[in-house]
């Protein structure tokens, strides 16, 4: 069976965080074929075009990150109706040098989780907007709002809702497809 690579990147810093519980459960939920590894963004330099001719190691290690997986799973919070700061930092720093992006055809898939009812959505819409500059093919369907999020776990940050593991599970067999899919897709573009 041939294993998938997938990048999780979780928007939040918070030690605490709902996306990160949620990435964790995701972990455990995934399909074995898919084989999921949170990559760190809390350390980060802003981006700044400048330091491009001395490239932080910081910059250099997401970068060569990102272009070793096959996938990628992001997770954010809302604040304010977009992304986090931390969030946008990663992709613009990953999206650099221009031309030669490390997200670049990657399949990807957001998930936002909220204590709020509306889950996230504004910046699951956020985030979709960039993802689509930097050229990552992303999954349309299911689209994942958790909201509520902190009744769904319990004080060990275990998933406890059995409604919410059904669905993460459905969308992570569906982002399966997704991941797969893609390859496919890739491996014909350069094998002519």
């Amino acid at each position: 069976m041939t294993k998938y690579k997938i990048a999780v990147i979780v928007g939040s810093l918070r030690k605490e965080s709902f996306n990160l519980k949620t990435a964790k459960a995701l972990m455990e939920l995934a399909p074995e074929s898919l084989s999921l590894e949170l990559v760190d963004i809390a350390g980060l330099p802003m981006y700044n075009e400048d330091l491009e001719e001395t490239t932080p190691k910081e910059w250099l290690a997401l970068r060569k990150e990102i272009k070793a997986v096959d996938g990628l799973l992001f997770l954010t919070p809302e604040y304010n109706r977009s992304i986090t700061g931390v969030l946008k930092n990663a992709i613009d720093v990953g999206s650099r040098p221009y031309g030669k992006g490390a997200w670049d055809g990657k399949p990807g898939a957001v998930i936002s989780v909220s204590p709020g009812n509306i889950g996230g959505f504004g910046a699951n819409h956020h985030l979709r907007q960039s993802l689509i500059f930097v050229n990552v093919p992303t999954m349309a369907q299911p689209e994942a709002y958790i909201g509520g999020a902190a009744d769904l776990f319990d004080d060990k940050g275990k998933l406890t809702n059995d409604s919410t593991r059904d669905f993460l599970k459905e969308f992570m067999e569906a982002f399966e497809k997704w991941v797969i899919t893609n390859a496919k897709k890739q491996q014909k573009m350069f094998n002519f």
